[in-house]
């Protein structure tokens, strides 16, 4: 992950056209003019905006799991943002050396200097907010982890890291779709409310797709759910959360005797 992060690291406007009114106090002067209570207004451009209603659930366990991705998302999401920032950066810095010599010089210092200061939050990321990370970056840039790699160091290497994080169930060529992968439809509401809120930073992807495709998709999943899903599937979490418990538990006491044995 940490590899991945060096490497990555290394607004649509519309103008909105004048509507005559019926009113006497509106009259249109010009396509670009108004005409209003005497005095004349030029048009003005506005950021477009997207009205979104919060989804609705039929489903307890999808409601679950988005609240749960909610919250890793938000953990995030800063990094993919920054990653994206960073990786444009790069590329223009890149551009203007102009011998590899040089490139892999100041390539390698950008490397040493994300290690320094990232290291020790990326290693806090789980597996699942790991695999986030590696569809947020496809989002930001527009290559996939293991196209970044690739491009910025080796296809060897991308090979190996590839293989490597597949250990952990992480792939470096995961995509980002929205369109057509709940998940990842989930993700992409999860920003687009966040963004709405002002409680996480917006930043325009690089990758084109429509949400509301992805929204008309998710909605046939919900209504093709069984009927026993919630059971099954809540039950099955039930059994995920009793076996981290126990696991817990066990690497508590692992860690008592330890510090009892210490302070023998």
């Amino acid at each position: 992950m940490m590899v991945l992060f060096v490497f990555a690291f290394a607004k649509a406007q519309t103008t909105p056209a004048p509507i005559p009114s019926t009113k006497d106090s509106l009259k249109t002067a010009s396509p670009d003019y108004y005409y209003l209570d005497g005095d004349s207004i030029s048009a003005i451009e506005l950021d477009e905006v997207l009205l979104i209603q919060d989804l609705k659930f039929t489903s307890r366990y999808e409601r679950i799991r988005y609240l749960i991705l909610q919250r890793k998302v938000k953990r995030v999401w800063p990094y993919a943002k920054l990653a994206a920032e960073r990786l444009t950066e790069l590329d223009q810095r890149l551009a203007q050396i102009d011998n590899p010599r040089g490139q892999r010089k100041y390539a390698k210092m950008v490397e040493d200097y994300i290690e320094e200061e990232f290291t020790a939050e990326l290693k806090k990321l789980t597996r699942t907010e790991g695999q986030i990370l590696i569809k947020l970056i496809h989002r930001q840039t527009g290559d996939t982890a293991y196209e970044l790699i690739r491009r910025l160091r080796s296809g060897w290497s991308a090979f190996w890291f590839n293989n490597t994080a597949s250990i952990f169930d992480i792939s470096l060529k995961e995509e980002y779709k929205p369109t057509t992968i709940v998940e990842d439809f989930y993700v992409e509401d999860i920003l687009k409310q966040q963004f709405k809120k002002e409680e996480l930073e917006p930043q325009e992807p690089k990758i084109p797709f429509d949400y509301f495709k992805g929204r008309s998709n998710w909605k046939l999943f919900q209504a093709g759910l069984p009927e026993d899903y919630d059971k099954v599937n809540l039950a099955e979490r039930a059994k995920k959360i009793e076996k981290y418990k126990e696991k817990k538990e066990k690497e508590s006491a692992k860690k008592a005797r330890r510090q009892k044995r210490r302070n023998n």
